[in-house]
């Protein structure tokens, strides 16, 4: 394995210290990873979220933003995945953001990773098969 496509779930921990960081440092640190450009305006907005709930302050949300700006994540166009996209969404009964990252793992032949755990039981009792589903946990435990 190569590459992985990961969601922003992931991308969040590289910017703000959350649960699991260290292993989406490891993630980070030992693979390729590929996302769909949505990914930067979810991170955006789970900063937004945390800084309206106060859990990150005026300097860290500008330290998290110059983070984001830096990441070396390959991005690509969403604009391509709407079509694979909008099918898996359909096929799963899933929201159609999420689908972009699988169409985007499946497109690529790439494991998608992610640590939204309710969405990795969804995507296993579906049986999804086009891509490996990974939690961060699992995937962090790979050998580089």
């Amino acid at each position: 394995m190569t590459a992985v496509v990961i969601d922003a779930s992931i991308a969040i921990k590289w910017v703000v210290d959350e649960p699991d960081t260290s292993l989406a440092m490891r993630l980070h640190r030992h693979w390729t990873t590929l996302a769909p450009d949505l990914l930067v305006a979810e991170c955006t907005n789970i900063l937004w979220k945390k800084h309206r709930l106060r859990q990150v302050g005026d300097d860290a949300i500008e330290a998290a933003l110059a983070a984001l700006e830096m990441i070396t994540t390959s991005l690509w166009p969403m604009r391509r995945l709407i079509r694979p996209g909008l099918d898996l969404a359909r096929r799963l009964d899933h929201p159609a953001y999420d689908c972009l990252y699988l169409a985007l793992a499946a497109e690529r032949d790439a494991p998608f990773v992610t640590a939204d755990l309710s969405l990795v039981r969804k995507l296993r009792a579906a049986k999804f098969d086009e891509a490996a589903v990974l939690t961060l946990a699992e995937a962090a435990a790979l050998p580089a």
